[in-house]
């Protein structure tokens, strides 16, 4: 049996927000539009579904506001600070995304199942929050679909607008 193998090379463009407000209270913010659902509970919910409609009505009720759930929070701070002689930070990455996008953009583009769901970064340094996001339509350029890419935008946008939300209370809000 043989292989083949591809290496490409993806450039990423990387959003960071800088925020004066609290980390707990861009954490707050963040997550007043992401759902955190039994995760589980909800997949099995939406594997169960019979149809596209009923497959839709599952998500959108896990969903939050942003259209987003969380699929799994990383508090990468704890680990940082086991390390000997390194200043606690911290640290804090969300792993958020919607089933339908995923469908929609792996539709177009397989390999966009490598960067769905997304990462929110959120880390406090120097008295400052900041907020990073690696756009999907950047992450997907290689593959060249302009349906994968307008998928891409739409995600780009929901998860853009939550974090200038976050960052900035008085921002337009989702």
């Amino acid at each position: 049996m043989t292989y083949n193998e591809t290496r490409s090379r993806v450039t990423v463009e990387r959003i960071t927000l800088t925020s004066g407000r609290t980390f707990d209270d861009v954490l707050t913010s963040l997550y007043e539009g992401i759902s955190r659902p039994d995760i589980a509970a909800a997949a099995r919910a939406w594997l169960g579904a019979t149809s596209y409609e009923e497959f839709e009505k599952v998500i959108a009720e896990a969903a939050g506001p942003s259209g987003l759930m969380q699929f799994l929070p990383l508090d990468q701070g704890a680990a940082l600070a086991k390390l000997p002689g390194v200043p606690p930070r911290r640290l804090e990455r969300i792993i958020a995304g919607n089933p339908l996008t995923m469908a929609r953009l792996t539709r177009h583009v397989p390999e966009a199942g490598s960067y769905a769901p997304v990462s929110i970064l959120v880390w406090e340094d120097g008295g400052a929050v900041h907020l990073a996001y690696d756009t999907m339509e950047s992450s997907i350029a290689p593959y060249g679909s302009e349906p994968a890419f307008a998928v891409a935008r739409e995600l780009d946008t929901e998860v853009l607008t939550l974090m200038r939300a976050a960052a900035d209370p008085g921002s337009d809000s989702i």
